[in-house]
């Protein structure tokens, strides 16, 4: 493919048929604290490709890797062990150039491996139904709150204290545009049970409630049962939203969709994708079969062709692709293919037993840690009961202690500070995730830092 670089005629042309004066002012509306002004620092202003290259793999070689020490950070991306042959198979020329089915009758294998993949997502929620994945958890959570509001005609939405931090930045973004009301709250250090919003939660629905949106397990990683607070959402009329952003604790714990749950969202990043510095990633969405028709996306499906023989086709795309934009139940960024055909195949080599023993090695490698990072002085472990994932209380800002454990070569975990900056009654709470991948000195080796970091 031959590079056309514009003229700075054909700017000028585009600048004046949009009725823009200057390439500045396309930027306006991008905070004045946000913008870069004057150049990358590090890079030389005129340099050979080969150049370039070379000191661009030094600025990368500054960064601490999950594989370069001990890694124990979560709060929605998580570094599982991904099998080889879900790379040998996602690179597959037939997957890699044809991951979006624009052609579903010259595209079987991809098909095929939607429909294959809404299976296993249905089944891993305790759904009847799933689409064929969204951007990411967080756009898969506000989708779901637009649902909602189309099924309920109502446009309040309780969002739980432990529902990750970003995901709510996401919805209150959108919720300017669409006029629903979000009512939030932040967590509890100071209780921490898994169900410390609970009561809220339940006083908040009312006749205005399109749905309650509770994450499980929550930002703090404790685990709670859903089922009394369905039973109110319905009660009321409105639906419960849960969301989930590590599938893998699905194989310890009921699934959402059997505890009452409506709509069930989340990342599927846990598994067959790396962490990837932060994307991409693949959104998970299912609901109720009577909700199907206001499910967001793509829905692959089985059929027969005229000979008979066995097919697959899109049964529903209410994406604006497809129909009249008014009609559309979706935005247009609603299916992440590839790193959808990479959960398919690392949950196709797991099994329901695998699963459920990679769940088991979880939790009992974050029990064990957790006891031994409660005996390090200066450090209280958050009460409540968790998967994979668990929140410490430090004697100190944690955010400055995460800063000294990786000048150690230690990624320590997630502080609070940093997902809910000046407040106050969190900044001392450090999120701390433990998978298949971490091993017992691992753990040792925290600990020790930790210490000497609050001593």
């Amino acid at each position: 493919m031959r590079y056309l670089p514009l003229t700075d005629a054909d700017r000028s042309a585009m600048l004046q048929t949009i009725g823009a004066g200057s390439i500045d002012d396309l930027f306006r509306d991008v905070p004045e604290a946000a913008r870069l002004s004057g150049s990358i620092e590090g890079l030389p202003g005129h340099a050979s490709e080969l150049s370039v290259e070379r000191q661009l793999s030094r600025m990368a070689a500054r960064n601490l890797t999950a594989g370069e020490g001990p890694f124990f950070l979560g709060c929605g991306a998580y570094r599982h062990h991904v099998p080889a042959t879900v790379d040998h198979i996602i690179q597959r020329g037939e997957f890699l150039t044809s991951y979006t089915p624009y052609q579903p009758e010259i595209a079987q294998g991809t098909v095929q491996a939607l429909f294959e993949f809404q299976t296993q997502v249905a089944r891993l929620y305790g759904c009847d139904v799933a689409n064929a994945s969204m951007y990411d958890g967080s756009t898969a959570c506000w989708e779901a709150i637009g649902m909602a509001r189309r099924i309920t005609r109502r446009t309040k939405a309780v969002l739980s204290a432990g529902l990750h931090p970003h995901y709510v930045s996401v919805c209150q973004t959108m919720a300017k545009f669409t006029g629903d009301r979000l009512e939030t709250a932040l967590p509890d250090l100071t209780n921490g049970a898994p169900g410390d919003d609970m009561a809220r939660l339940l006083d908040a629905i009312d006749a205005e409630t399109s749905c309650v949106v509770v994450q499980n397990p929550n930002i703090l990683g404790h685990v709670a049962d859903l089922s009394e607070l369905a039973a109110a959402c319905h009660l009321k009329g409105a639906l419960l939203i849960a969301v989930v952003t590590e599938p893998v604790a699905l194989g310890a714990i009921r699934s959402p969709g059997e505890m009452g749950a409506d709509i069930v969202v989340g990342e599927g990043q846990s598994l067959g994708v790396g962490l990837n510095f932060g994307g991409p990633y693949v959104g998970l969405f299912a609901t109720r079969d009577k909700y199907v028709r206001q499910m967001p996306g793509r829905l692959a499906g089985e059929t027969v062709d005229a000979d008979g023989k066995r097919g697959f086709v899109l049964t529903l795309s209410t994406r604006e692709q497809h129909i009249r934009r008014e009609k559309a139940t979706s935005n247009i960024c609603t299916n992440s293919g590839l790193c959808a055909l990479a959960f398919t195949v690392h949950m196709t080599l797991l099994g329901e037993r695998g699963l459920r023993d990679l769940a088991a090695l979880n939790h009992a490698g974050a029990v064990a840690a957790a006891d031994r990072l409660a005996q390090v002085p200066g450090v209280e472990l958050v009460s409540g009961p968790f998967f994979n994932e668990f929140t410490l209380r430090l004697a100190k800002e944690a955010r400055p202690v995460v800063r000294a454990l990786a000048d150690d070569g230690i990624l320590g975990g997630v502080s609070l500070g940093r997902l809910y900056p000046g407040v106050a009654a969190l900044e001392k709470g450090l999120v701390v995730a433990v998978t298949e991948t971490t091993t017992r000195d691992d753990v040792d080796e925290l600990a020790e830092a930790l210490e000497e970091a609050l001593a």
